[in-house]
């Protein structure tokens, strides 16, 4: 691979060669998953070389960043459309990069849009290629597992029923397990996440999540917020607890509970601490997205709204594009609706507060829920940075 000095001269073997290994994440999330993969592929191959784009959580292990994963960290149709050019230019720049350093593997980390097209021409030149973070095959088109079959030569997975799927177009995928299940504590100590955000041990808690990217805000965070002050009418004591993601996601709740029709004093509002609401919540209404695995994890019952632009909801119903009938991650896991799930127009203030209150008021079914939560999180719970390291080992142990 990597043209090294002269054979020895007495012996005639050639020198060790230094493996490479390239890496490319381009959010908080993807940073995470390659300091963790780097960590257990330098204990398997302490000599390696690591590099690409990364952030800080990379560099600390030891990835010589040639640009901060911030730069790719672009959210929004309009926003992508603004940066593609910049980003069409960094990947040409990359991709020129690694043809010319050779690595032994490349390991794309979630950024599809960016990485496929990446993995695909680097896997034209000859190179090896890892995608980590399976694309939601089992939602959208089926057919896109091909496509990535051809991007990359093995996919890493983070749910169990992803690699069947990719089986069935000839693609080699692993299942890995899921990061949050293994950081996750199986039994979730509430006082504890009570205490921390400053709530009484016997208040009835609700968390709301209408989403982590403005957007969302914006189309969910009336309608929750409503719905809200619906369940606090009915639930005496109420505590609401609504932590933002991001500091402008902040600001546009605060802007939003201005006019909320919630009790005085029943609301707070946090910067972060998403993790610590959902496990200190009774209840957690909250988007669909990553955020209910994340309230799976917490073993906490939820109910789950989403809207989309009405026009776009049209388009993907009419050409067929979505596969599923159940949204949230805990539902497809189970294979049934083990959280109630209200989306488009059924994602209204008051059939949400219904949904909500349906909990609260019936103790018996929300034990009933944590043994299926606790066995669902086991099932994830596979060490996936090391399960990962494994499976990119796999493709090197030639080259090592």
């Amino acid at each position: 691979m990597h043209e090294g000095p002269r054979p020895d001269a007495d012996t005639g073997s050639p020198p060790a060669r230094t493996l490479r290994i390239a890496l490319c994440a381009g959010e908080a999330s993807g940073d995470l998953l390659g300091a963790g993969l780097v960590e257990h592929l330098r204990a398997r191959f302490p000599d390696a070389e690591f590099a690409g784009i990364g952030g800080a959580a990379m560099r600390a292990a030891g990835v010589e960043t040639w640009h901060d994963a911030s730069e790719l960290a672009v959210m929004g149709l309009s926003e992508v459309l603004r940066h593609l050019p910049r980003l069409l230019r960094l990947r040409r720049r990359l991709r020129r990069r690694l043809l010319d350093w050779r690595p032994d593997v490349f390991v794309g980390i979630d950024a599809p849009d960016f990485n496929l097209g990446l993995e695909r021409a680097l896997k034209r030149r000859g190179l090896r290629t890892v995608h980590y973070v399976s694309p939601s095959v089992w939602a959208w088109r089926e057919g896109r597992a091909a496509k990535i079959g051809r991007s990359a030569d093995r996919v890493l997975c983070l749910f169990p029923m992803e690699p069947a799927i990719y089986a069935r177009h000839g693609v080699d995928a692993r299942f890995v397990g899921h990061p949050m299940a293994d950081a996750m504590p199986l039994n979730p100590d509430r006082r504890r996440a009570r205490a921390d955000l400053g709530i009484e041990d016997d208040a009835p808690v609700l968390a709301v999540l209408p989403g982590s990217r403005l957007g969302e805000i914006e189309r969910l965070g009336a309608i929750f917020l409503e719905a809200a002050g619906r369940v606090a009418e009915r639930v005496p004591g109420l505590r609401i607890v609504v932590p933002a993601a991001t500091p402008a996601c902040g600001e546009a709740l605060r802007a939003l509970l201005a006019s909320a029709p919630v009790p005085s004093g029943s609301v707070r509002l946090f910067e972060g601490r998403a993790r610590e609401a959902m496990t200190a919540a009774d209840v957690v209404l909250l988007a669909s997205g990553t955020a209910t695995l994340e309230a799976m994890l917490a073993k906490r019952p939820m109910v789950v709204g989403y809207r989309i632009a009405p026009s776009t909801y049209r388009i993907v119903r009419a050409l067929g594009l979505l596969k599923v009938d159940r949204y949230a991650l805990p539902n497809v896991l189970a294979g049934t609706t083990i959280a109630p799930e209200l989306m488009q127009d059924d994602c209204t203030p008051g059939r949400l507060a219904g949904a909500v209150l349906a909990w609260f008021d019936d103790p018996a079914a929300v034990m009933a829920l944590e043994p299926v939560y606790r066995d669902l999180h086991l099932a994830l719970r596979r060490d996936a940075s090391a399960s990962a390291a494994d499976a990119v080992a796999g493709l090197l142990e030639p080259a090592a």
